[in-house]
């Protein structure tokens, strides 16, 4: 069994934890599957050049070839500054290295590359916002455009002058040795030795202010580059050095220097499709940092502790409750899918827990002490959540948009129970929630599970592991409340008795709260029916209750169900030939 974290799906984390904060570094290996020849390759093919000029033949070896004939080893930047005297004919020269012929365009080469996608969708999705390369291609911007980005390119340095700050940009591009289709591209020794003032400054910043990935650069040539990482004075955010095979010198040199996390990988393609993988699923499920949600369920302890405390709760749950908002209203939980089925409802499921963990783990203790005034925040909270946001598209999950404010409520009622607190369940049931915008029901109605769908038990079904279950739903909070209830409980028993007596009064105030004749009259249990003899056990224990206590019942004091031992024990009785023929319904 692995003791840690592999480095990417450490850096998935990273940049999911920390939207917009890291900055790519990318070389020429993020273009290598293009065809785009790296820099060493166009290197050997201008030695070749050099060969037919001399009329020499330099094969097989072009590298040997140049160090007999000059006695020393081929240099990119030599051989540019040799057969070319102007940057304007550099540029020409390196144009045909980066552009696709025809025959290229319909082979597919020199087009952007699973790499240059992944990032795209990084870039689109908001996870990253600034990307450093030393590439001359336009592989990165075509990418981009293809996913609707137009981004910000800084190229030279009278785009700097005039660009917007960095944070004010969907996405910036800064092209540090220039844009192959400027004669301004920095190519030779001299040209990358040193930045003018505006890029050097430029960088500073980004090396300060951003985290930093590294993909497809050697670090051999640029020495005006290594130098702004060097002089780099804070490491604000961590630096993520994806290499394949052994960095070299110049590179190990930095990583060392910045103390960043080497992450071996098989090509830039594989990394970043991996990488743009991992984040999307980190996204989908929202999953708030297990710390995050401590220091919450922590300061909701104190908060709860003391009266002085009533402003900080309440900023508390409120700002926890708009993060929620915020997720669940988004685009990811559109309604906007064709059809669904166990895999698309599950991921849709797990994605609601994933985002409401923090509220449900409050939620658990604040049922559990909160006093009476102390309540007011989680009752508006729910009742904030429990509001559909969309009433058009795939019907069967129109009604289960209310599903993260079911949890919540599950969460606040095995608190109370728990505790014995059944006050809170009386307000719980109480929450008036705005139904289809026009009028609102009770929480007690709309929040039940067999109303999470409007197609009810039908779609329920489709969760992963309940196809057989009567009350799929019902089984699948059980299930999902079991850790919490280790915690709220003293053994594994004790929850699942303190899940039954929930759902039962549950079904009771439910039964309370509607007005029905007898024949329309209709109540919906829960788990505890299709347990052998816990229906009966159930209505034995409340009956006691009622006839031995009469007014003083906690029943009857938290008014959950009545007002009084006679209202209680009417209810009671009233379920009795909903329970019948509920009874022919089982497996």
């Amino acid at each position: 069994m692995p003791t840690e974290i592999d480095p990417i799906s450490s850096l998935a984390f990273s940049i999911s934890a920390n939207k917009g904060v890291y900055a790519l570094l990318l070389g020429s290996g993020v273009s290598r599957s293009s065809k785009i020849p790296t820099g060493w390759e166009i290197t050997l093919d201008l030695v070749r050049k050099v060969a037919a000029l001399r009329g020499a033949e330099c094969e097989p070896d072009p590298s040997a070839w140049y160090f007999a004939t000059f006695g020393k080893q081929p240099d990119y930047s030599e051989l540019l500054d040799v057969l070319c005297k102007s940057p304007a004919e550099r540029q020409q020269l390196v144009r045909a290295y980066l552009e696709p012929s025809d025959e290229e365009r319909a082979e597919g080469d020199k087009q952007p590359t699973p790499a240059h996608r992944a990032i795209a969708n990084l870039v689109k999705a908001g996870f990253v916002r600034v990307i450093l390369t030393t590439n001359f291609d336009k592989l990165t911007e075509l990418a981009l455009h293809d996913v609707g980005v137009v981004p910000t390119v800084l190229s030279s340095v009278d785009h700097i002058a005039g660009a917007l700050p960095l944070v004010h940009t969907a996405c910036t591009i800064i092209k540090i040795h220039g844009d192959y289709l400027d004669t301004r591209i920095r190519n030779t020794a001299s040209e990358l030795a040193e930045y003018p003032e505006e890029f050097k400054h430029l960088l500073d910043r980004v090396f300060d202010e951003y985290g930093l990935i590294v993909c497809g650069w050697s670090a051999e040539w640029d020495d005006a580059l290594r130098a702004a990482l060097v002089r780099a004075p804070y490491r604000r955010f961590s630096t993520y050095w994806a290499t394949r095979g052994d960095p070299g010198i110049q590179a190990q040199d930095l990583i060392k220097r910045r103390a960043a996390h080497i992450v071996p990988i098989g090509g830039a393609d594989a990394f970043f499709s991996k990488l743009g993988e991992l984040v999307t699923i980190l996204e989908s499920f929202s999953q708030p940092h297990p710390l995050s949600t401590a220091a919450a369920v922590s300061s909701l302890k104190k908060y709860l502790s003391e009266e002085k405390y009533a402003i900080q709760l309440d900023d508390l749950v409120s700002e926890e409750t708009n993060r929620v908002l915020n997720v669940i209203h988004g685009q990811k939980f559109d309604m906007s899918q064709r059809d669904l089925d166990s895999k698309s409802l599950g991921d849709r499921v797990y994605a609601y827990e994933a985002v409401s963990t923090t509220l449900v783990e409050m939620a658990a203790v604040a049922g559990y002490w909160a006093k009476p005034d102390q309540l007011k925040p989680w009752l508006r909270s729910i009742a904030k959540i429990a509001q559909r946001k969309h009433d058009s598209g795939l019907t069967a999950l129109i009604e289960f948009q209310r599903y993260p404010a079911c949890l919540i409520a599950y969460a606040l009622g095995l608190g109370a129970v728990a505790s014995g607190n059944l006050n809170v369940l009386r307000e719980l049931f109480s929450i008036r929630i705005v139904k289809e915008h026009r009028n609102d029901v009770l929480a007690v109605v709309a929040l039940n599970p067999i109303a999470m769908f409007e197609r009810g038990t039908a779609t329920a079904k489709l969760l992963p592991g309940k196809e057989r279950h009567y009350l799929p739903l019902n089984s699948w909070l059980e299930d999902y409340f079991a850790p919490l209830g280790d915690r709220l409980f003293q053994s594994d028993q004790e929850y699942r008795n303190g899940f039954d007596e929930l759902e039962f009064l549950w079904s009771l105030a439910y039964a309370h709260s509607i007005r029905a004749n007898d024949c329309h009259f209709w109540v919906p249990f829960g788990n505890f029916f299709y347990r052998s003899d816990k229906y009966s056990q159930l209505m034995k224990e409340f009956r006691d209750s009622l006839t031995e206590a009469g007014d003083q019942s906690p029943y009857v004091l938290s008014s959950i169900f009545g007002t009084s031992a006679q209202q209680c024990v009417e209810i009671l009785d009233k379920i009795e030939p909903v329970a019948v023929e509920w009874s022919r319904h089982r497996w």
